[in-house]
């Protein structure tokens, strides 16, 4: 199987009514767990990066690993650039084959957003690939200075900038935290407001920690994307540190590798079942 054009992925999702898990990686071996992971209970997702990992794995590099491991797989998996931070970034993946992006550009006012949108838009739907913008602000580990008053998603907004900007689906932020050193306060209410009024589906940033019964619900609500990051490196991390607190002169870097690969991947399979109510929590 090919890596998936990001608007053929999101059509599926709408089509079966799934919502589509984004998995972040960093590396090999997060790579290929995630693709593992999908491919194991056959139900599509995305691989995604962000622009801080990019400087540890580049976009070619991580498009060639996805071509690899998607080899000789039959389940849709999309590439995608996380919270891109730059439009160099954007221009970067896309040439090396990514399949749907985010800009980030929730940082700023509201105009300077749209701008940054509309210019990676243009790029992007000239070679067919979906743009995902953000906004409100996600509180977390990517944005620590953001005050839990001011960074929610305001719904009067939501038409006209979806619109101006011309992204294919939008990120909100309604509770949610990235990281799991936070407590997420999801409100429904709030998006509810939202799919009302908006023209895309919807993106939920900090999957992990959330209550699996809230974001199954929130497919109620034109949530088609929801990212998860912690959770996949916790379960990779947690592989090699118990091996240490067992063995201080462990050694085997294969056999830990591999032990971590499917740690993740049984750790994004269960995810994407969960979420989707195929499998309880």
């Amino acid at each position: 199987m090919k890596i998936v054009n990001g608007f053929d992925l999101l059509a599926y999702a709408k089509e079966k009514k799934l919502l589509l898990p984004a998995f972040n990686t960093t590396n090999l071996e997060m790579t290929k767990a995630i693709i593992k992971g999908l491919n194991a209970v056959h139900l599509p997702g995305m691989v995604q990066i962000s622009s801080n990992n990019l400087h540890l794995s580049n976009p070619e590099v991580i498009a060639y690993m996805m071509r690899e491991f998607l080899k000789g797989t039959d389940t849709p998996v999309g590439l995608h650039l996380d919270h891109g931070k730059s439009f160099d970034d954007v221009k970067a993946c896309v040439d090396a084959g990514f399949t749907s992006i985010m800009v980030d550009a929730s940082h700023l006012n509201f105009e300077e957003n749209i701008k940054e949108v509309q210019k990676t838009v243009e790029y992007c739907h000239f070679y067919h690939v979906p743009v995902e913008a953000e906004l409100g602000a996600i509180m977390g580990k990517e944005d620590d200075d953001v005050n839990e008053a001011d960074c929610k998603t305001d719904p009067a907004l939501v038409k006209e900038f979806v619109e101006r900007s011309g992204c294919d689906i939008l990120a909100v932020s309604i509770g949610n935290v990235h990281g799991l050193d936070a407590v997420a306060k999801i409100d429904l209410a709030l998006l509810k407001r939202i799919a009302e009024v908006s023209p895309v589906p919807l993106v939920l940033h900090g999957g992990s920690g959330i209550p699996f019964d809230q974001v199954k619900q929130m497919r109620n609500y034109n949530m088609i994307k929801v990212n998860y990051g912690s959770d996949l490196r916790r379960a990779f991390i947690q592989t090699f540190g118990e091996a240490y607190e067992k063995n201080h002169n462990e050694a085997n870097l294969y056999g830990l590798s591999a032990k971590a690969v499917e740690n993740v991947s049984k750790t994004a399979a269960d995810l994407v079942l969960i979420i989707n109510g195929l499998k309880e929590s």
